[in-house]
């Protein structure tokens, strides 16, 4: 537990040291009074938790202070934490609870350049490694690089990889890869899928071909479908997460290198503004720093001491 909770804090340190570090100075010997109250706003807004979640703390703690008498700046520092993670959920994988589905299909949407393609690899890998039956299916059929990437992946993990030709149909892949699913009895199959810009309307029209190709060839697939988030974007992301909702009935995100991101409380603005779980966070490049996401781990880990 304990070197989990490192890694957290390993891997938020950029987060915590470019914006919520003031917090020390802020809390440190100051009472609590106006000029506490801008800074903090300022710290939350240039945090990235955006202006209407960081006015609902600011509220909420003014609260707090009136009612448990506070006095001193640096007595708010567990009442921010609350807040922070009252603001996010703990939600288990859906995979865990889904006995009926199998496989259990997982589609991975998002824009280019947002780590889709090595976030499908991690998650195939700890799915195998949790002794589940797993499949990938190299969807993105614009990039040869991608399909090589998760041939590698599935060569050294010894996962099946099914691939179609670059410039071929995604939809066929997609419909293949569920068929070949079904057929070895998989328990999981993640399809990766070409990255997109949201704006680009044949793009995103092809992309809902994929989701209903996948729902013929299985009845009630994709059971998941992953935004894989790149958090260095920041408030960017949110307008992207919007657009593949609408488009595919987007139901988790995945934040992706947080590790180099000083934007990790984009979290807060995903959380009140899509109503999206965070179901993974991307805390370094290797395979085992996809970790399940948590709310504790992540607030102590922009927070700190």
């Amino acid at each position: 537990m304990a070197d989990i909770f490192s890694k957290w804090i390993k891997g938020l340190d950029k987060t915590r040291k470019v914006t919520f570090s003031r917090l020390t100075s802020v809390f440190g010997t100051n009472e609590i009074d106006d000029y506490l109250w801008d800074d903090l706003e300022e710290i939350l807004i240039q945090a990235d938790l955006g202006i209407d979640t960081s006015a609902d703390i600011l509220k909420s703690l003014k609260r707090t202070a009136a009612d448990q008498g506070l006095f001193k700046a640096n007595d708010l520092v567990k009442f921010l934490k609350i807040e922070l993670m009252n603001r996010l959920k703990d939600v288990p994988d859906p995979f865990q609870d889904a006995k009926d589905a199998k496989p259990f299909v997982i589609l991975m949407v998002g824009v280019n350049g947002s780590g889709k393609t090595t976030t499908t690899a991690k998650l195939a890998k700890i799915y195998q490694q949790s002794g589940k039956k797993v499949m990938i299916a190299a969807g993105d059929t614009f990039r040869a690089a991608a399909i090589d990437q998760l041939q590698v992946w599935g060569d050294r993990l010894n996962i099946p990889v099914i691939a179609g030709k670059e410039g071929g149909d995604s939809a066929a892949v997609a419909y293949d890869a569920v068929q070949a699913a079904i057929a070895r009895g998989s328990d999981i199959l993640i399809i990766d899928t070409a990255g997109r810009l949201q704006s680009r309307f044949n793009l995103m029209e092809e992309l809902k071909k994929v989701h209903r190709v996948i729902g013929k060839a299985l009845d009630g697939a994709p059971h998941a479908t992953w935004i894989v988030l790149d958090a260095t974007t920041g408030q960017n992301a949110l307008s992207q997460a919007k657009s593949f909702k609408e488009s595919v009935k987007v139901n988790g995100a995945i934040l992706a290198k947080l590790d180099t991101s000083a934007k990790g409380g984009m979290a807060f603005a995903i959380a009140r503004e899509l109503d999206l779980p965070i179901i993974y966070a991307g805390l370094g490049e290797k395979p085992e720093d996809l970790e399940r996401f948590n709310r504790e781990s992540f607030v102590e880990g922009i927070i700190g001491d």
